[in-house]
């Protein structure tokens, strides 16, 4: 949420054009002159920013934008556009597992199946490996209950497992909340940075 007083639009310094803060990713400079993405947008100091694209990370850091956005010489690490997707992922993980803490996700194939009979539901969560069979069989289940939720398979089995505090979590479902809604919208900026978009909603039928 932008300060009182504050823009909430902002120039993005690769493509020119204004757009809402929301959409848009805030750098700034570490004291150790390296250029940081400031994903929270608490950050001291003077900040620029690009639209929330990996793409166009990737190209500030190769034309040397960050340079003449900041009027001065910095240091920008090589892969920062990647570093920023492992930042945007890590808080996605983190509002996952508030939404466990706050009894608003569960995980196991008979939870999630429970979950899919709930007009709470609001979204499967399948990692990546997630095999097939447990995609269709919950699918069908999702049929079955005229339920269309929203599908991500954007996390790693692992990153599952650290989210829930549990081995092995394939499959999960989230519940209405504010903290789910808080999870969808890290997931969102996710895929939006990445150019995955199309993978987030996928009807389950």
């Amino acid at each position: 949420m932008p300060r009182k007083n504050e823009p909430t639009e902002r120039t993005c310094i690769v493509t020119r054009e204004q757009k809402p803060i929301a959409a848009m990713i805030r750098f700034v400079v570490a004291p150790d002159g390296e250029v940081v993405a400031d994903i929270r947008r608490r950050l001291p100091g003077r900040g620029v920013w690009i639209t929330a694209r990996s793409d166009l990370v990737a190209t500030a850091e190769r034309k040397h934008l960050f340079q003449r956005g900041f009027g001065e010489p910095v240091k920008v690490a090589e892969g920062l556009a990647e570093r920023v997707a492992g930042q945007l992922r890590a808080a996605a993980g983190s509002a996952l597992s508030l939404a466990r803490k706050a009894g608003l996700a569960v995980a196991g194939f008979g939870k999630v199946e429970a979950a899919l009979a709930s007009e709470m539901l609001v979204a499967l969560i399948h990692a990546r490996e997630a095999a097939p069979d447990g995609v269709a069989k919950l699918a069908a289940v999702a049929r079955r209950a005229q339920r269309s939720p929203e599908i991500i398979n954007l996390f790693e089995g692992e990153e599952l497992d650290l989210a829930f505090g549990r081995a092995n979590v394939i499959h999960a479902a989230l519940l209405a909340g504010p903290a789910s809604d808080n999870v969808l919208a890290r997931v969102r900026a996710l895929t939006a940075f990445l150019g995955e978009a199309e993978a987030v909603r996928v009807p389950a039928d």
